[in-house]
């Protein structure tokens, strides 16, 4: 299990693993919950430069479609592959094998980042 205290999390609902200067990044719970059953995760493409706050995915659900944020300036190294063929990972084990993309960032980046109980009171107490 992740712990879910050591992430970072952004009021669009995504979690940031900040540990190293690579940080992994996916959807919370309490996301991909809203969401749904997710069907289809469209990620953006290694090499791409995104920016804080802009669109740069897509998650569709039974339910919905929702956009993917990048949640900081970067540029996405990696995406996973599993997800794209297996868009249930989001909802069965978002922090683990669900996550979605890892981009490299500036360490001071993370700085605009919530803590887990920022992120707790935000979404009214829901874990």
């Amino acid at each position: 299990m992740t712990d879910l205290d050591a992430l970072s999390y952004t009021a669009e609902h995504e979690w940031v693993d900040a540990s190293t200067e690579v940080v992994t990044v996916g959807i919370t719970d309490f996301a991909a919950d809203k969401l749904g059953d997710v069907v289809f995760v469209d990620l953006p493409a290694v090499g791409t430069v995104v920016a804080a706050s802009a669109v740069c995915g897509e998650i569709e659900s039974t339910k919905s479609v929702g956009e993917l944020y990048a949640p900081l300036d970067g540029e996405v190294v990696e995406i996973n592959d599993a997800v794209v063929d297996d868009p249930s990972l989001v909802n069965s084990d978002p922090y683990g094998a669900g996550w979605l993309l890892k981009l490299r960032v500036e360490a001071s980046a993370t700085d605009t980042l919530l803590d887990r109980a920022a992120y707790v009171a935000l979404t009214g107490g829901a874990e």
